[in-house]
């Protein structure tokens, strides 16, 4: 499927978009998969905090609660009436069950009493559709760095709804290594910002982390064994009582993990003979990633979109965005549509 926006010429599509696959209860009112009209975000996080971590059954109980007032909001803001929504995207996988069954009940009751179609979305479809809403000019094919708390993907996306995924992570995700080494030198959750922004007051060569980049020539990624190293460096720092300096670890970790980061992208885009790159996912919002993946593309006379931060971490727009073109290729699904939450992308259930 080749999927073009050719406004004038056919009608508009709208919209309707549910996510609740981890600690944010969104929805928005996107139309034509390019033009958000509502974007309306509950966040967890201060919650969360407390308890180092997002607690599932936590998450999935607010949800419930703020769903519908999220839902209200995002009609409210679009200026449309149920009446001009052409169908009902939500994610149904990957995440957290609880969290998903919420989005998903949520969604079957909207289609159900309102005749609309059901259209399921794969989470990190939706991400790497974000891309779409940041340059509505932006267009397959393309290699996607997809990065966030569960996910590490290297993923060719040769057409809408059309991916070959060409690496991942094997233990930790980027996100996770970040929150899970942010925790070791005592800075608390959520770890990815917290290290960023230690980062800039760091120096990144100061500790000799490892860059973990496999053997041969796997896309694959690997991030245990750094937090491993992390870890063991504090430790040793202590039994020795030498003084850590926690802007010299968070640098030099997160330049490890960028440097494999961006090596590998570059790589993979050589082999498909790619020009375009796009990034996506929670971890993408770093600006250190981002300043170096800018870098790398202007070496390589390569093309970089990365969606703004809002559409970076967990939104309903990205989900309208891929709900949009799952919607114009003719995926319409039952009210038996159940929450995946290990969904393989590209998979359809």
């Amino acid at each position: 499927m080749n999927a073009e926006i050719n406004e004038g010429e056919k009608k508009d599509i709208y919209i309707l978009a549910i996510e609740s696959s981890c600690d944010e209860t969104a929805a928005s009112v996107v139309k034509n998969g390019r033009y958000v009209l509502s974007n309306i975000i509950s966040s967890q996080i201060d919650l969360h905090t407390l308890y180092g971590g997002v607690v599932p059954e936590i998450a999935s109980r607010k949800h419930i609660e703020n769903i519908d007032a999220v839902i209200t909001e995002a009609m409210k803001e679009s200026g449309k009436t149920f009446d001009d929504i052409d169908a009902i995207a939500v994610t149904y996988g990957p995440g957290l069950v609880g969290a998903l069954l919420v989005g998903l009940a949520e969604a079957k009751a909207l289609a159900y009493a309102l005749g609309k179609p059901l259209v399921g979305v794969h989470h990190i479809e939706g991400h790497i559709s974000a891309n779409y809403i940041q340059d509505v000019n932006f267009e397959p094919p393309y290699m996607a760095l997809v990065v966030s708390g569960g996910h590490t993907n290297l993923v060719y996306v040769e057409d809408y709804g059309k991916y070959e995924i060409m690496g991942k992570t094997r233990d930790d995700a980027a996100g996770e290594a970040f929150d899970k080494v942010a925790r070791v030198i005592g800075m608390g959750y959520p770890g990815g910002p917290k290290i960023e922004k230690a980062a800039r007051l760091g120096n990144k060569d100061a500790i000799k982390f490892p860059h973990v980049f496999l053997d041969g020539d796997t896309y694959d990624f690997s991030f245990s064994g750094l937090k491993s190293a992390v870890l063991n460096y504090v430790n040793k720092m202590n039994m020795l009582g030498e003084k850590i300096v926690p802007e010299d670890v968070a640098a030099s970790f997160q330049y490890s993990v960028i440097d494999v980061l961006v090596t590998k992208t570059m790589k993979a885009a050589a082999e498909k003979g790619i020009t375009k790159i796009a990034m996506a996912g929670g971890v993408s919002a770093n600006s250190a990633l981002r300043e170096a993946m800018q870098k790398a593309c202007d070496e390589h006379g390569y093309s970089l979109n990365i969606p703004a931060p809002i559409l970076c971490t967990d939104n309903a727009a990205m989900i309208g965005a891929a709900g949009y073109y799952e919607y114009i290729a003719g995926r319409r699904d039952g009210l038996e549509l159940n929450a995946v939450p290990n969904l393989k992308l590209g998979e359809r259930i």
